[in-house]
């Protein structure tokens, strides 16, 4: 066992940590964002869904994902049931790329949790949380990550803006269509209505830890320690501190004030979208990523809860549906670094592109239509959403019988 393999496997280990810890950035987040009525309902979902990841991933998850690929590489047919018998990897132990891989199946599994808060039943979100990592984000990520026909083709996603964030975006778009709008968010005429975030606090500290563990979650994928490794530290940063300050002057414009909570989300839209070409990109280009990320999130927070009507707590499917297809596309304009394959802007012109932009769209096409059809089912079968007066009560209350703040809530309801 030479020196490399120690280094490396350490390495992703720790990194495979700190994207674990991004389940408590998640809850976090989406509990701040919400009311104090669903801080339990929340907590206790972003809790579980890893759990139920962790039994879903060894059953089927793995094995469609990096099994020997079938016909079309559509999905993988081997290493089902037991992940790692035969499994191996060059240069690093297989037990911990089996854990980093199932640390990431979490956390897409997460993303769709806040899109469809404060109104979806406990049970029904059990369901579909096991399904996400059992089938639906195993199946792309095979087409990415594992062998299949997108990587076969050249598509490029190093860490996941596509294969992890979108996948989990587009979800969320599916089951917050037909889970429906909370009540009183919209007007009899249509308008949107602001509903305040219940403990900003909370969730300035859950993006702070969603930040640290993508320290985890971006260098980690390299699977290795090495000068990639570093390079896609200093990009990750760059995107960070362009997605914060593009936020915080467009809100300021638009708005008159600046909006910490938007500042959050264009912090974490700047991080998802240079998750995909982080070694890719050079140090200001990361920042420009960011920027853009910063600003798109904005518009499509509004385009999405104002046009389309429909009701995203925490902004989850701007900043990881959204955000993650724009990174996807910057590495067939942008990518200079580290790779073959230059982008538009740097002399490689639209080829790269062209492949990204199929990617983004097959991946939309998979990920949205087997989210809206499991979510059909499940509202057919044992029903999708809370009745109106259990929304009003607060899913702390009627899903676990405790309240997180019971004299502060209470008072709230008897008012």
């Amino acid at each position: 066992m030479d020196a490399t393999y120690l280094i490396n496997t350490l390495w992703v280990l720790v990194a495979g940590v700190l994207v674990f810890f991004m389940q408590a950035g998640f809850a976090l987040l989406e509990a701040g964002l919400t009311r104090p009525k669903n801080t339990i309902n929340i907590l206790a979902k972003n809790t579980l869904d890893f759990g139920f990841a962790i039994a879903a991933y060894a059953l089927l998850g793995f094995g469609i994902m990096y099994g020997t690929s079938g016909p079309g590489g559509l999905f993988g047919t081997s290493l089902f049931l037991s992940p790692l018998k035969g499994f191996e990897i060059e240069g690093l132990s297989p037990e911990v790329f089996y854990f980093f891989q199932l640390v990431f199946a979490g956390a897409t599994a997460t993303i769709v949790s806040g899109a469809m808060a404060e109104r979806t039943k406990f049970m029904s979100y059990i369901v579909y949380s096991f399904f996400i990592s059992l089938i639906i984000y195993p199946v792309s990520g095979h087409w990415i990550w594992g062998g299949g026909w997108l990587s076969d083709i050249g598509f490029m996603d190093f860490a996941g803006s596509t294969a992890v964030h979108s996948a989990g975006g587009w979800v969320a778009l599916a089951g917050a269509m037909i889970v429906g709008p909370r009540l009183g968010k919209y007007s009899k005429e249509g308008k949107a209505r602001a509903i305040p975030a219940g403990n900003i606090f909370m969730a300035t500290l859950g993006m702070f830890i969603l930040w640290l563990g993508w320290y985890g979650f971006n260098p980690g994928s390299e699977l290795g320690f090495d000068e990639v490794t570093i390079h896609t530290v200093v990009t990750t940063t760059m995107a960070a501190g362009g997605g914060m300050l593009a936020s915080l002057v467009v809100t300021w414009k638009r708005y008159g004030k600046p909006d910490l909570s938007m500042v959050l989300n264009g912090i974490l839209g700047g991080l998802v979208a240079v998750t995909s070409g982080c070694p890719y990109f050079s140090f200001w280009v990361s920042f420009l990523i960011g920027v853009l990320g910063g600003i798109l999130v904005i518009f499509s927070v509004e385009f999405i809860d104002r046009k389309l009507k429909i009701d995203d707590p925490v902004g989850a499917i701007s900043v990881h549906g959204v955000c993650g297809a724009l990174g996807t596309l910057c590495i067939g304009l942008f990518a200079s670094v580290n790779t073959d394959a230059k982008g538009l802007f740097y002399g490689g012109g639209f080829s790269q592109l062209g492949i990204q932009a199929l990617g983004v769209v097959v991946v939309f096409a998979w990920t949205f239509g087997a989210g809206f059809l499991l979510f059909k089912i499940i509202k057919k079968t044992i029903g999708l959403r809370v009745e109106k007066e259990e929304e009003i009560i607060g899913l702390d209350i009627v899903e676990h019988g405790a309240e997180a703040y019971p004299d502060f809530v209470s008072q709230e309801r008897d008012a």
